[in-house]
């Protein structure tokens, strides 16, 4: 971003001493979904799909997750399915920037292909200012990164969060759906 000379790293010390340290093994990690209507409201995927929860908009995109990262992931389980027919899927790029990579990328073309709507970069559904705003009732998976009640334009709404991986699985399957499945 042309301020490669002002970085600088931020890291403990060689020595540094903690309280307590912590190992994972990420492949042991099941992913999770926050459920209405806060963000420690979770379940992980299998209770979830357990739940057999019905999605109507699946909304991939926002500052925080709308990364050119984020978008070839939920573009390679995308390609070659189509959006379920009781799902609307939008997808709004982080940035201009990332809205130009992904077309050079041809992301959005498969996006488009599945009949996902394409948004311009900038604050949108997430904030509830324009399309996207859901009706009463309605269901939300988002890979946004909050959930409250009327977060989206709507308090008569359900906002579930998850990431772009899980939000291309559900738009697949209409309810929320498990990456894993498709990759």
């Amino acid at each position: 971003m042309g301020r490669g000379e002002k970085y600088r790293e931020i890291k403990s010390d060689e020595d540094a001493e903690f309280e307590k340290e912590y190992e994972f093994n990420v492949e042991e990690i099941e992913p999770t979904v926050s459920f209405p209507h806060t963000v420690d409201n979770t379940r992980t995927i299998t209770e979830a799909k357990k739940m057999n929860v019905r999605i109507d908009q699946v909304y991939i995109g926002t500052c925080t997750n709308g990364r050119i990262e984020d978008l070839r992931v939920a573009a390679k389980i995308i390609d070659g399915n189509k959006v379920n027919k009781k799902t609307r899927l939008i997808v709004i790029p982080a940035s201009r920037r990332v809205y130009i990579q992904a077309l050079k990328e041809g992301l959005l073309e498969k996006f488009v292909e599945a009949g996902a709507a394409i948004e311009s970069p900038g604050c949108g559904p997430c904030v509830g200012i324009h399309k996207g705003v859901l009706a009463d009732g309605e269901r939300v998976l988002s890979t946004q990164n909050r959930n409250f009640k009327g977060r989206m334009g709507n308090p008569n709404a359900e906002i579930y969060l998850g990431s772009p991986a899980t939000a291309a699985a559900t738009a697949i399957e209409g309810k929320i759906a498990d990456p894993r499945e498709y990759m």
